[in-house]
């Protein structure tokens, strides 16, 4: 099948959307795309899977473009990926998932002003070298997942940003990206509290959810400074894992000074899923949300995830005996 000419035919008759998956290509990283194909005027959405060589030489002019997805294709270099995304002034949507063996870019620059939302996904082994630079002031949506061995990951400053999820990627997120997402009104984390310092004074102004996985090491030595510096937090989730190296530590839980305004004046919502049993410092967390937090309206333990399982019943009576703060709260075991 010519690919190419096939295309060069969509391009013809001025296509908006062009969706190309080559997975089932026999010959792999046999197919390189057109030029034509990034200087397209009318061309809105671009989604490539598989087995495409992407090479840009110069900028490419795509002025239309809002939604770009590229899933585990191969850049030609790094200069590729700076040509192709400076092409695309009105770019909203940028996905990059990059698959094991795909060593092809060494820092991956994300340097788009009208980027709105940005999803990536790198399962490969860095082994100590390569990144991301993302620059994109206008980003509402960023999702980063399985980032391992980087030697960096630069977020610069989202003012505009509302949600953000950082997955798996410990070893190359520093204090100043968790500077870089102040901005959010809702944070996922599944981050190692000893990978990462916790910087002085950082603030969440805005963050009225978070969710944290409690599958790291010490995962509660996180979540009290980020208690701290969320001053106007409304739910908080906590997410258990079928595995955790949180065990595997002997490190106790140790409870803030002061208690975190979030608690006194804003928690309403505390959701603990894949809870089944806890350890003797989870259960401490537990009771120390539950007798510091004064509007908490619901706190709901669940077995979620863990299909078959039952609570531990001495953990359950353990934490109905807890005096709570507020006398409208509801404690819920499903």
């Amino acid at each position: 099948m010519d690919i190419g000419m096939w295309i060069g035919i969509a391009f013809a008759h001025h296509v908006r959307e062009l969706i190309l998956n080559t997975e089932s290509v026999a010959q792999k990283w046999s197919f390189k795309l057109p030029r034509s194909l990034f200087n397209s005027q009318t061309l809105e959405t671009l989604v490539l899977t598989g087995w495409v060589l992407v090479e840009v030489p110069s900028q490419a002019r795509l002025k239309s473009l809002k939604t770009l997805h590229l899933y585990s294709v191969e850049y030609k270099d790094d200069a590729t990926v700076v040509n192709l995304l400076s092409g695309c002034p009105k770019l909203e949507d940028l996905v990059v998932q990059r698959g094991l063996g795909l060593v092809d870019v060494e820092i991956f620059s994300i340097v788009v002003p009208s980027l709105q939302r940005l999803t990536i996904y790198d399962d490969n082994d860095w082994q100590g070298f390569g990144g991301y630079v993302i620059k994109a002031p206008s980003l509402k949506y960023l999702e980063i997942r399985w980032m391992h061995g980087l030697q960096l990951c630069l977020i610069e400053d989202a003012p505009e940003l509302v949600e953000a999820k950082i997955i798996n990627v410990s070893n190359v997120v520093s204090e100043n990206n968790l500077g870089s997402l102040t901005s959010a009104k809702r944070l996922s984390l599944d981050l190692s509290p000893l990978e990462i310092t916790f910087p002085t004074g950082l603030i969440f102004c805005r963050l009225v959810y978070l969710e944290l996985l409690t599958c790291r090491a010490e995962w509660w030595n996180l979540l009290v400074p980020m208690l701290n510096a969320s001053p106007k937090l409304q739910v908080l989730k906590l997410i258990g894992q079928s595995w955790s190296e949180a065990e595997k530590d002997g490190v106790e839980w140790s409870q803030a000074k002061n208690v975190p305004e979030c608690l006194l004046l804003h928690l309403e919502t505390f959701v603990w899923k894949g809870c089944e049993q806890l350890l003797e410092e989870e259960k401490e967390v537990a009771k120390y949300i539950l007798r510091n937090s004064n509007r908490l309206k619901k706190a709901i333990f669940s077995t979620e995830g863990y299909e078959g399982t039952n609570f531990d019943q001495e953990m359950v009576k353990e934490l109905e005996s807890v005096v709570r703060a507020s006398n409208s709260c509801q404690l819920v075991f499903k």
